[in-house]
């Protein structure tokens, strides 16, 4: 079966959460836009709330362009379990998850003038009572499964209310994101199994190898290949190698800030281009959700 291809953005701040700034958000939406559109190509972009709401501007362009608009919190916090230590990142306490999804998701949608029915959770960091809040919200689509790290989802499926990693009867579809279970992982938590950001250090046809290395394992198992993508605007404009805040200089690790910029443009246009030689097709979260029984049997 071909590939079923889901290519997401996550609309947050630059570098993720070691910056304060936009400019990727600003500038880099518009590269975007343009690969996507000269591709005639779908895709979904998750926007934080602060961002919709700081700029109302680009969530209209990417509505307008034909995209889906769909969640990535309020301030791009970990509302999910901890999955690994990193400094400074600690997740919200369970009981003020429902309330800072039900802003985040209402930030966004007074920017769109419409709901949003597609999230994504910072950092693929999820939970059962995320899921669950979501599910309270109306939301179809959640692209938080890791699949680096529980290894076990390959294809879409309706998360269990008590245990978000197993099936179960929620109505919302959970969305496994990419990893190459192929490879003997040297991380103690599977991160070089996760698939991102190769396309940009290495190139199109570096990621789309690890790729290729599973497509045998969605047809040994019989489900359809699904394809979930994610990167970031911030990876389309350059990102400095140096930030310098108020109380400190951060120097993110280099492959954060490695070929941002118009490196990180051309390999998008060349990953989509080799999608199309293997005969897929490109679709967004809530598509998948409301063909979910395709997918999910």
């Amino acid at each position: 079966m071909p590939p079923i291809v889901l290519l997401s953005f996550d609309m947050e701040t630059d570098i993720g959460s070691w910056t304060a700034g936009y400019e990727g958000l600003r500038h880099g939406t518009p590269r975007i836009l343009d690969v996507l559109n000269n591709q005639q190509v779908p895709a979904t972009f998750f926007f934080i709330g602060e961002a919709a709401s700081g700029h109302p501007g680009i969530v209209r362009i990417v509505a307008d362009a034909g995209h889906e608009v769909g969640c990535h919190t309020l301030q791009h916090e970990t509302v999910g379990d901890v999955m690994f230590p990193l400094p400074g990142v600690k997740t919200v306490l369970p009981e003020e998850c429902a309330h800072r999804l039900a802003v985040a998701t209402d930030a966004v949608q007074q920017v769109l003038g419409a709901k949003v029915t597609s999230f994504r959770a910072p950092r693929l960091w999820g939970s059962t009572n995320m899921v669950n809040a979501l599910e309270e919200l109306g939301y179809t689509a959640d692209a938080t499964y890791p699949l680096f790290f529980y290894q076990q989802r390959l294809a879409p499926y309706h998360p269990s209310n008590i245990d978000w990693t197993a099936e179960g009867d929620l109505r919302i579809l959970e969305i496994p994101n990419f990893a190459d279970l192929t490879i003997d992982s040297t991380d103690p938590h599977g991160r070089d199994r996760d698939q991102w950001p190769r396309f940009r250090t290495e190139g199109a046809e570096a990621l789309m190898s690890h790729i290729d290395n599973m497509l045998p394992v969605y047809q040994a198992a019989g489900l359809p290949t699904v394809i979930s993508l994610y990167m970031h605007p911030w990876e389309f404009h350059q990102m400095p190698a140096r930030i310098a805040h108020s109380e400190a200089i951060i120097y993110p690790a280099e492959f954060l800030t490695k070929h941002t910029g118009e490196r990180a443009v051309t390999e998008l246009d060349r990953l989509i281009r080799l999608f199309k030689e293997r005969q897929a097709t490109f679709t967004t979260a809530c598509k998948l959700a409301m063909g979910d029984a395709a997918l999910t049997g």
